[in-house]
């Protein structure tokens, strides 16, 4: 009962930010209007820092602050109460998210598959040694993830069912991807999801893919609130303008993508060149969105459809 209570308060408390958070920034003398955008220090946001680099967004006269969180679903509220004008965070979450009413616009695509199964950059990997050797085998196991009722924790499950095992049986483990590496080798979990640069880091210590649980699909998004979009319309049409140039630039140039990475992660000369890129599209495959909706309902994530039309503009 005492959870329960906990669990409405902190509902109502988001749900009260939504109303009142979200709204305006600073706008400097010569008209850049300065923002913050949430970010996970993975590969998969390369393009905003290159896109910062290039300029893309100072000729959309903005200004841009990167604050980093563990996954999407921290960043999310950040962006519902205005800590952040702009958000990355993985497409399931944000499904999730506009499904229970939050206020929030899709602004860019984020970044998607390799669409090669064994050469994605996100898998689930398991130690040298390990009897697990298939999404099957994953039932009853420990399974760590970034953050819980996430992409990751969606696509994994849907693995282990398609495979023919239950995936309530699965244990999620909700750890920050630099932390996971470590629980595998430790034995803490049976199993890790895996994205870049970490999974090739645990590949090269001899770690073994298993499920290439991100194959095929729309990984991830960037947004903003309705409140922000609706008092501030030509800072969002100047982040999706430049947010798409980067993607486009980051697609054309992955040597570039590749070489921006040391601006934001400490990385080994080796594993940098050798990591996977995810693809960076500029337009969002809506087809894709709806797999994941419907892995989402399947899975019992989703129980009411988000208004995609309003979600995803």
């Amino acid at each position: 009962m005492v959870r329960a209570k906990i669990a409405l308060v902190a509902a109502f408390a988001l749900l009260t930010a939504a109303c009142g958070g979200g709204g305006g920034a600073e706008t400097t003398s010569d008209g850049t209007t300065k923002v913050t955008i949430g970010l996970i220090p993975i590969v998969d946001v390369a393009p905003v820092y290159l896109g910062i680099k290039k300029g893309f967004f100072a000729a959309e006269k903005l200004e841009i602050t990167v604050q980093t969180a563990q996954g999407g679903a921290a960043i999310i509220p950040g962006v519902v109460s205005g800590q952040y004008q702009f958000g990355f965070s993985n497409t399931a979450s944000l499904l999730l998210a506009g499904s229970q009413g939050l206020p929030l616009r899709v602004v860019a695509p984020g970044n998607s598959s390799t669409n090669e199964p064994g050469k994605d950059f996100g898998a689930v990997v398991v130690k040298k040694g390990s009897p697990i050797k298939s999404a099957k085998d994953l039932a009853g196991k420990r399974v760590a993830v970034n953050t819980l009722k996430n992409i990751n924790t969606l696509t994994v499950s849907n693995a282990v069912r398609e495979a023919g095992a239950d995936p309530k049986s699965v244990t999620f483990v909700e750890l920050p991807f630099p932390q996971i590496p470590e629980a595998i080798a430790k034995g803490d979990v049976d199993a890790g999801q895996l994205v870049e640069p970490f999974l090739t880091i645990v590949k090269e210590r001899g770690d073994v893919p298993i499920v290439d649980n991100v194959t095929g699909l729309v990984v991830a998004l960037y947004f903003t609130s309705e409140q922000f979009a609706a008092q501030n319309p030509k800072a969002v049409t100047g982040f999706t303008t430049a947010m798409k140039k980067s993607l486009d630039y980051a697609n054309s140039h992955p040597e570039e993508a590749r070489a921006v990475l040391s601006d934001y992660l400490k990385l080994e000369p080796a594993v940098q060149q050798k990591l996977v890129l995810p693809k960076w599209p500029s337009e969002i495959d809506r087809p894709a969105v709806q797999k994941l909706l419907d892995m989402a309902k399947t899975d019992g994530l989703i129980t009411k459809d988000p208004d995609l039309a309003k979600l995803i503009p």
